[in-house]
């Protein structure tokens, strides 16, 4: 469950967490007629099945997938209307990885400081979900949009993630450096909500003593021992003791939302960053 997060808390060593995919979570809203403070369901690659007890209207945004109502297809990333006793499927994802399911009246499920989303890593929010788990649904918050076509980003198929200049850049050995940005990376099967984790040459690292902790922000690149790198995502932990290398522009947040194991990463320099590396 994951609604727009709980940003505010970083002094308490409480992550934001929230929807990956933010832009995916509010269209979907949007779709249904919902604020897009409503919580919705956030699903990774398998995708999720609903019985529907009373009519409604949901929509299906962020990783492209096979909707079916009473096992016919449907339209993604536009609202349908659902009979009660009506099952809608999401299938498994097919570009990208995460799918949002919105319903008209957002889902109900006790808020945590001032947010419905699922925290992995603190633990705070509601649970993960399990099969057969009843959900409340909330009154609608207005009608849905009528409209017959809603723009939306395809999930790529090969990222290209621009990097600022992080605190400890000069960390890294001139070869290091040059390896940041001259190699392409692969998205890890270890990624998660937490961090993206890129495999790649290892990277080399100048100062090896070791860092006290220091507050990180989404999008920051932490240089592990390894000389492997993350990428930390909604989920990120409020301070680490690595060193953050570089800062991912947060223009890509849906692009890291959406990449899938074995996915192809490249970094570049932001442009519009006017620091020197």
């Amino acid at each position: 469950m994951q609604d727009r997060g709980r940003p505010g808390f970083a002094h308490l060593g409480v992550p934001t967490s929230g929807a990956l995919d933010s832009e995916a979570s509010a269209r979907a809203n949007r779709l249904v007629g919902n604020a897009e403070t409503a919580a919705v369901l956030e699903s990774t690659v398998d995708g999720v099945s609903l019985r529907f007890d009373e009519g409604a209207v949901v929509a299906v945004t962020g990783a492209t997938a096979p909707v079916r109502v009473d096992g016919r297809p449907v339209v993604w990333s536009l609202p349908v209307y659902v009979q009660a006793g009506s099952l809608v499927e999401v299938g498994p994802a097919e570009l990208g990885a995460r799918s949002y399911v919105a319903v008209a009246g957002g889902f109900e499920v006790p808020s945590t400081l001032g947010s419905r989303s699922t925290d992995l890593l603190s633990g705070l929010g509601p649970p993960v979900l399990f099969a057969g788990q009843r959900l409340a649904v909330g009154p609608p918050h207005g009608p849905p949009p009528a409209i017959d076509f809603a723009p939306y980003r395809v999930p790529a198929t090969d990222l290209v993630l621009p990097l600022h200049p992080g605190p400890r850049q000069d960390w890294l050995t001139e070869v290091g450096r040059r390896d940041l940005f001259g190699q392409s990376y692969r998205v890890s099967p270890l990624s998660n909500r937490i961090a993206l984790r890129l495999e790649g040459r290892p990277l080399g690292r100048r100062v090896g003593e070791e860092l006290p902790s220091e507050g990180i922000v989404w999008g920051s690149v932490q240089l592990v021992n390894s000389g492997e790198i993350l990428v930390f995502l909604a989920d990120h932990p409020t301070t680490g003791g690595y060193p953050v290398i570089a800062v991912v522009d947060r223009s890509a947040a849906s692009d890291c939302a959406q990449a899938r194991p074995g996915t192809s990463v490249a970094l570049r320099r932001h442009r519009g960053s006017g620091v020197a590396w």
